[in-house]
């Protein structure tokens, strides 16, 4: 990375209001992250409130199936049901040795919103949540837990009313109340040095996977798995295994239904070059530069961009990304549920879906580990509506 890029990819492209604020964050984190008593406070937290190490579990009956060994690294068992915790938390201990005293999200899936509510609450902060209507709706039982940890929700009735225009309402906010509020940005995307910040806190289930196929199976993996949206997961796994060559990296996008004309949520795969909140990333866009709505059946999949790292990862070679439907997820979703007995949130299941999808072109023998970075029980009532429950 140099001065917040990766190769031709992040930057900052923001207004001049938030420029100081960036800058702090920047110095904060030059200064106070690696001191030892952040770092202190910071494991004690992730072992002790959040729940850390996670398990990689070993799926004993689909690997009979398959031929192959898959594992799981299980974020969906930390503490608010994933990986978003390991993000806000770091990010809610910096901004506390600060001197602020609010948090400001912005939330799809509303893992990220839960998440920073707990962490807020844990800190003594106050905390506001943007989320779009329509995911407001969508995922009710996490906005409902948001408000039970003491965090006023918003909802966001502009443009497609999802994850894109949360982000947006949140950047608008902070740029009124950057004195005493952090912006606890969810995904590795925006402006530097937010790509950066949230990839290290995420670095953990990488860093634990690799500590863990060693201690397992003697080796690295063969294979690594991840969903990526705003892809902060994906970045927390893939970044310690980039100077492990013989390991492939998979990182899977949305591709909707699949059907031609119709949105998804792919911009890797399927959008240019352009600028988004705050970053030169790859994002969906028409010729004239305007962002195309975006569409997954999972709210945190559902956004037009994607963190500028991915893009970089994918200029270079490094990471493969590929495509899956939302017929195939809900498939991937059932076949996990039905032979494992693990609830899969509807973003996990994409990297699921391509494993099962793609099982032909994987050796006998192989190691492969998905990242489950979250658990199903947000989506509850879209999988009511998807899938026959008697």
């Amino acid at each position: 990375m140099n001065n917040g890029y990766f190769g031709n990819f992040g930057g900052i492209f923001v207004p001049e209001l938030l420029i100081p604020p960036l800058r702090e964050l920047e110095q904060a984190m030059s200064e106070i992250l690696p001191g030892t008593e952040f770092q202190a406070k910071l494991d004690d937290l992730l072992r002790n409130y959040a729940g850390r190490k996670t398990p990689l579990t070993y799926c004993e009956n689909l690997s009979k199936k398959l031929g192959f060994h898959l594992w799981l690294k299980r974020e969906d068992l930390l503490h608010t049901g994933a990986h978003k915790i390991n993000n806000t938390l770091g990010q809610a201990l910096l901004a506390k040795m600060m001197g602020k005293t609010a948090l400001v999200a912005e939330t799809g899936a509303g893992q990220h919103g839960v998440a920073t509510a707990a962490s807020a609450a844990r800190m003594e902060m106050d905390c506001t949540i943007f989320m779009g209507a329509e995911d407001v709706i969508r995922q009710s039982p996490n906005v409902q837990r948001m408000k039970l940890l003491g965090a006023k929700v918003v909802a966001v009735e502009s443009g497609s009313c999802t994850l894109k225009d949360a982000i947006n309402a949140a950047l608008r906010y902070w740029i009124s109340s950057q004195k005493t509020t952090h912006y606890c940005f969810g995904t590795a995307a925006g402006p530097h040095p937010f790509p950066t910040l949230v990839r290290n806190f995420q670095s953990v289930i990488g860093r634990e996977t690799r500590e863990q196929m060693i201690e397992k199976t003697g080796r690295l993996p063969d294979r690594v798995v991840a969903c990526v949206g705003g892809g902060s997961n994906a970045i927390g796994m893939f970044h310690p295994f980039i100077e492990d060559t013989t390991v492939k990296l998979i990182g899977v996008e949305a591709a909707g239904t699949g059907e031609p004309g119709c949105y998804n949520s792919a911009p890797l795969n399927l959008g240019t070059p352009g600028m988004l909140h705050g970053n030169l990333t790859k994002l969906l866009q028409d010729a004239d530069g305007q962002i195309l709505p975006s569409h997954s059946i999972s709210a945190g999949l559902d956004y037009p961009g994607v963190g500028p790292e991915h893009a970089y990862l994918q200029s270079i070679g490094r990471v493969y990304y590929g495509l899956v439907t939302d017929s195939q997820t809900l498939r991937a979703f059932q076949t996990l549920c039905h032979s494992e007995g693990i609830l899969p949130a509807l973003e996990s299941s994409h990297a699921l879906a391509w494993v099962f999808e793609n099982s032909d072109q994987i050796s006998s023998g192989e190691q492969v580990v998905v990242n489950l970075s979250g658990r199903g029980d947000k989506d509850i009532e879209i999988l009511r509506k998807a899938i026959p429950m008697e």
